[in-house]
């Protein structure tokens, strides 16, 4: 029994159940997206298959990621202590895991509609190949932004059955919102990314990283601003929007001396970015 729970727990620290920032990262915008498409009523059902299937959808990236990585992140101060690459779980039981967690997201959004499920193909592609970008593409960030965004579209499709183009407008900004907050996780990594001849939208951008991080920033308020006005979203979701260009601004003093601990910190506040947006989203139908 004893043997099992420590198994369980290294299957629990491959798939970052002990980190749930990337969680929250891909949950804000599709929960943004669940409540435009349904104008505020989201159903029950849906919220919960869209967050138990965000979680584990990230957690199978997790596994696969690190499969992938596993010959990197060895020399990776950050990740050599990752249970696959310290050698503590078998490659094997790492794609079993993301395996097991892959067939479960897909079983719930069989709940959903054919449009939905459909998309759900093209979804799994992407995530599955996101860990591959950073070997050819010179900005791997953007791809994540449309793995991190996939939820978007299926939100709009599960709750309308079609994919209008808000949808895809959404998923603009997620990009620009994923390529901020993971440059901002790459300078953290930058110096041994180097090394290793690894492909970061923080090596890309060199001197101009902290440049390239606020102005995608200012992308994703601009484009959400623009749904907000053409939608005539009430003054709430602007506070919200607001609130978080104020986040944003912050993170611009956590960066830009490039400092590791300061860069590392705010990638992670970004999880409140995400919530201040959201809650601009769902206090917009509350008081309409």
């Amino acid at each position: 029994m004893s043997a099992m729970v420590d198994r369980l727990v290294l299957y629990a620290k491959l798939v970052r159940l002990d980190k749930p920032i990337g969680t929250l990262l891909l949950l804000w915008p599709t929960l943004w997206a669940l409540w435009i498409a349904a104008a505020g009523q989201p159903s029950a059902k849906l919220i919960f298959i869209f967050s138990l299937g965000t979680l584990l959808m990230r957690s199978a990236g997790c596994a696969i990621n690190d499969y992938a990585d596993r010959d990197f992140d060895l020399h990776v101060e950050r990740t050599q202590n990752r249970p696959l690459t310290a050698g503590k779980i078998s490659t094997k039981e790492a794609l079993a895991v993301a395996g097991v967690l892959a067939i479960l997201a897909f079983f719930l959004v069989l709940q959903t509609n054919a449009l939905t499920i459909a998309l759900s193909f093209p979804a799994l592609f992407i995530a599955a190949s996101y860990p591959y970008t950073k070997r050819f593409f010179a900005i791997p960030q953007a791809y994540l932004g449309v793995a991190f965004g996939f939820g978007i579209p299926m939100a709009f499709a599960a709750q309308t059955g079609m994919v209008p183009a808000l949808a895809w407008i959404m998923l603009l900004a997620n990009i620009f919102w994923a390529i901020a907050y993971d440059t901002e996780y790459a300078m953290v990594d930058r110096n041994d990314d180097v090394k290793l001849g690894l492909n970061t939208s923080a090596i890309l951008f060199a001197d101009y990283d902290v440049a390239a991080v606020m102005i995608s920033y200012a992308l994703v308020i601009g484009i959400m601003a623009t749904i907000g006005v053409s939608r005539e979203f009430s003054w709430f979701f602007f506070v919200g929007l607001t609130v978080a260009a104020a986040m944003m601004a912050y993170h611009y003093f956590l960066i830009r001396h490039r400092d590791r601990a300061g860069c590392f910190q705010a990638f992670r506040h970004n999880n409140w970015v995400g919530g201040a947006i959201f809650a601009g989203i769902l206090g917009h139908y509350v008081i309409k």
